[in-house]
């Protein structure tokens, strides 16, 4: 990537950034409301229409430089969804990787490899979620929707490993300390 290139991707991921912990996630869930034709591909159009929503201020011109890079092949479908969201992903490597891993260990409670809402019962009670408390949902319904963040296409109620460090991949993006990472994930899982 080009130094010209690399401050416009460096303007996208400052924009991410001002939105916290989710930011990247974020950005991820406006180009699926964006991908019109569900094809997991973003246009021209809807690349532009999403960064603009998004909060990033670039120009006609930055956002041309930056769909053109991650349209290598030059493809009249567009870019790659996945492609580039990669380039938001900070690489779980190390304690990052570890910390993550323990996470998963723990609320995989049948070891089967995959995160389903029976498995989430035995790690958290969801008896006071406000639509568990009014009898909205029930308690599986509960622990499906909170499975869904970590699916990104997929909602079938189940998460992989693979599925659950993408996620934490994605969010610690926004997430420079490792330290830090490591106590938000021991205290969401009680590690």
């Amino acid at each position: 990537m080009d130094p010209e290139c690399q401050q416009v991707l460096a303007k996208v991921k400052a924009a991410c950034k001002r939105r916290g912990a989710v930011g990247a996630k974020g950005l991820g869930r406006m180009f699926r409301i964006y991908n019109d034709d569900n094809n997991k591909t973003l246009n021209f159009d809807e690349f532009k229409t999403g960064l603009e929503n998004y909060g990033c201020k670039l120009t006609d011109e930055e956002v041309q430089m930056l769909y053109d890079y991650f349209n290598k092949d030059g493809s009249a479908d567009g870019i790659d969804f996945e492609e580039f969201m990669l380039a938001f992903r900070k690489p779980l490597e190390g304690s990052r990787l570890k910390v993550v891993q323990q996470a998963f260990k723990k609320a995989d409670k049948t070891g089967d490899g995959v995160l389903d809402w029976k498995d989430l019962k035995r790690v958290y009670n969801c008896r006071e979620h406000p639509k568990y408390k009014n009898g909205e949902w029930t308690e599986k319904e509960v622990f499906e929707e909170f499975l869904h963040n970590f699916e990104p296409d997929d909602k079938d109620g189940k998460v992989t490993q693979k599925e659950f460090e993408l996620y934490y991949s994605c969010l610690g993006a926004n997430i420079d300390n490792d330290a830090y990472f490591d106590l938000m994930i021991r205290n969401a899982w009680k590690l």
